[in-house]
């Protein structure tokens, strides 16, 4: 499986991916994201994951763990070698990376994660309680369904609401997972019987 890569994340000190269709069943995700991590040069014990409730709350973690970070929808850190993992299938996958203060955070917004706003309840967990400042974040969006598979536009909706929190890098990569269902898993359009994409976004350990 290859991983999808954005620019606007392109860093030495990164390691990120957007996952595509694999033909893996929902009870096998963890063994499908392990393997497929293997590609980006982590180990499945590094990662750590929301329980994505489809609300706005954000947790600051400090390790990997196995459990499931329980009601949060983002997670945030500044320790290298731990790798955030959000789960997606039409709901839109935010990466978020510092590049002055080294933080980074991903988040799972939809349609209810959106109208929550919790894309500035990120930038906002990031600036007060790690330091950093609004307009060094670079905000990436990536895959997630659109009209006209979808009535409601939460994506542009998550560019509006970067932008009036100060973020100055922000990039919608416009792909849309109810287009292209050899690429992508739609867990609207394949009616809730479907699979699951991975964002990923680690921050490296560095040698000294």
């Amino acid at each position: 499986m290859n991983w999808i890569q954005f620019p606007l994340l392109n860093s030495p000190d990164l390691i990120h991916g957007f996952s595509q269709r694999s033909g893996c069943s929902l009870e096998s995700l963890n063994q499908e994201l392990e393997s497929s991590l293997q590609l980006l040069e982590i180990d499945f014990s590094q990662t750590v994951q929301a329980e994505q409730i489809h609300g706005n709350g954000v947790a600051v973690v400090d390790h990997p763990q196995v459990e499931k970070v329980a009601g949060v929808d983002a997670l945030v850190t500044a320790v290298t070698g731990v790798a955030l993992v959000v789960r997606v299938a039409d709901c839109g996958p935010l990466f978020f990376y510092d590049p002055v203060n080294q933080v980074i955070a991903v988040a799972h917004s939809g349609r209810k994660g959106t109208e929550k706003n919790i894309t500035a309840e990120t930038l906002k967990v990031m600036r007060d309680q790690r330091g950093s400042r609004i307009e060094d974040i670079r905000v990436q969006l990536g895959p997630c369904i659109r009209p006209p598979h979808y009535e409601v536009p939460f994506a542009e909706e998550i560019g509006r609401q970067a932008k009036s929190m100060g973020v100055i890098h922000f990039e919608d990569c416009g792909l849309c997972t109810g287009s292209d269902l050899q690429r992508f898993y739609s867990y609207r359009l394949e009616k809730g019987k479907t699979g699951r994409m991975w964002g990923v976004l680690m921050m490296k350990q560095r040698n000294h």
